[in-house]
């Protein structure tokens, strides 16, 4: 009787077949966004077309089981191409599994420690100014692919690098015809958005990826394509010598990097996808865990880390997703193509996925926010900037930690309003009522006031409407008290 009412609980727990017909034909919607983008980002990162297949696997088949989040999909990200390219300069390919194995060790610890809740601490002005800055290395980068030019190390150099491009671009045939690829590939992506609904059911970036490869096929152009080596012979267990490279500080400071920017692009996007559907919420804590248990996997099989991807989750809430199943079927479909039709993706061209980045990285810098974020929270505004700019200068770590600095100064600063009040009595003295919050940041200003007082008369410094009294102040002005002699007296409840 017992095992019969557990029977009748569990056929209650199962989906309908509506709920699974949905679930396939989103999980095909997905499987059309991710494929372009999958190979897009392995390319861009310097590493085979395949591993960035791996991870979208791994993201559908492995987290797409895993507890967290329901609807949203994970998988090689735009956002962590850059870094992943300077890993791959700085340690070798070989390294990069050892590094991001390392990395979701690091988020598996991170979320059982109940970490995940904290993500969302961080400033929105960080996170924007992070994808700005991602998005114009990201952008000015792929510039050089889709001509088939390579492309300088740095951020700085990629944009003032800009006029040779052009000049090349114009004067060189070999340049010119790949970059009018790429052009024609931005183009379909802009556009497609303008055509009726109905044509808008294929993903964009599938069709952009698959005109240019027809007319470039059709045309006989002579423009470069992915290469191919096959899954067997792109997958490379990091060995013991990979290992040896995380003993530098700077091959730790990538592993932090890639956890945390990995870490915090993912539960971003968990917080706007669970905004899209009425469904269960993520759990932060739970989500973080899968997503390290899916980087570990990665890094074994040496692959690209991953993160949770907001265009591919989107499409799954819009396609009408239910469950997991759409992302688990998603991954399958992912390595149906990558085993049976690995030749397709050496027919596609290297321009026509560096438009699909170019186009990707436009999206990631927030210029609609820009100036309304101006007009009403410039110190915000700031933060994004310098974010962006630090990146740009510097690398992404270096970017987002100066970031982060000066958002807990600006905050520091904001936080720490002091209002002095000064009054005379009818017989001369002079009290000094302070309120707010004092704080080191203040004592200038505090200071001034104090010091342009009459020193021939007396004074009354009273500190009891203060909110806050850091050390640094109280040890100032009990100084500054002391110098003023017998004429002051300081009234203190804080």
């Amino acid at each position: 009787m017992v095992s019969t009412l557990s029977n009748l609980k569990n056929r209650k727990k199962l989906p309908s077949p509506a709920t699974l017909r949905q679930d396939l034909l989103a999980s095909l919607v997905v499987f059309l966004v991710a494929l372009p983008l999958c190979v897009g980002v392995a390319v861009a990162s310097g590493v085979p077309a395949e591993l960035g297949l791996v991870t979208g696997i791994v993201g559908g088949l492995v987290v797409g089981c895993l507890p967290g989040s329901s609807l949203q999909v994970s998988g090689p990200a735009a956002g962590l191409t850059v870094l992943v390219l300077e890993a791959v300069h700085e340690f070798g390919a070989g390294a990069l599994g050892a590094l991001v194995l390392a990395a979701g060790l690091l988020q598996i610890v991170l979320g059982a420690l109940h970490f995940g809740r904290l993500f969302r601490a961080v400033s929105v002005a960080v996170v924007q100014g992070m994808l700005a800055g991602i998005g114009l290395v990201l952008l000015f980068g792929q510039l050089y692919t889709m001509a088939e030019v390579r492309q300088p190390r740095s951020g700085v150099d990629k944009i003032m690098g800009i006029p040779d491009l052009i000049a090349t671009v114009a004067t060189d045939a070999d340049a010119l015809v790949p970059f009018l690829v790429g052009v024609g590939t931005i183009a379909v992506l802009v556009l497609w958005r303008k055509l009726p609904a109905g044509a808008r059911a294929v993903p964009a970036p599938l069709v952009a990826v698959a005109l240019a490869t027809a007319v470039c096929a059709l045309a006989g152009l002579p423009v470069a394509t992915v290469e191919v080596r096959g899954i067997a012979e792109a997958v490379r267990p990091p060995g013991a010598d990979a290992f040896d490279a995380l003993g530098s500080v700077a091959a730790l400071g990538t592993v932090l990097a890639f956890a945390l920017i990995a870490s915090a692009e993912s539960l971003f996007s968990a917080a706007a996808v669970d905004r899209m559907h009425d469904g269960p919420r993520t759990a932060y804590d739970k989500e973080l865990m899968a997503q390290g248990i899916g980087n570990t996997v990665c890094g074994m099989l040496g692959s690209l880390p991953m993160t949770a991807v907001i265009v591919r989750s989107s499409a799954n809430v819009q396609a009408g997703a239910r469950t997991k199943a759409a992302r688990v079927l998603h991954g399958m479909w992912l390595l149906l193509f990558a085993a049976l039709l690995p030749a397709a993706v050496g027919v596609i061209p290297l321009a026509a996925l560096a438009g699909v980045l170019v186009h990707a990285g436009c999206k990631l810098v927030p210029v609609r926010q820009i100036v309304p974020l101006w007009r009403q929270h410039r110190g915000e505004a700031v933060v994004l900037a310098v974010t962006a700019v630090a990146i740009i200068a510097t690398n992404m770590f270096e970017g987002v930690l100066a970031g982060l600095l000066l958002a807990v100064v600006k905050s520091a600063w904001e936080t720490s309003h002091i209002q002095l009040d000064v009054r005379e009595s009818a017989d001369g003295r002079l009290t000094v009522t302070a309120g707010g919050n004092a704080t080191f940041l203040r004592l200038p200003r505090m200071l001034e006031t104090l010091e342009a007082l009459p020193e021939d008369r007396p004074v009354e410094l009273d500190l009891s409407r203060l909110r806050h009294l850091d050390h640094a102040c109280r040890t100032v002005l009990e100084a500054w008290a002391e110098q003023r002699g017998a004429t002051v007296e300081m009234v203190t409840k804080v």
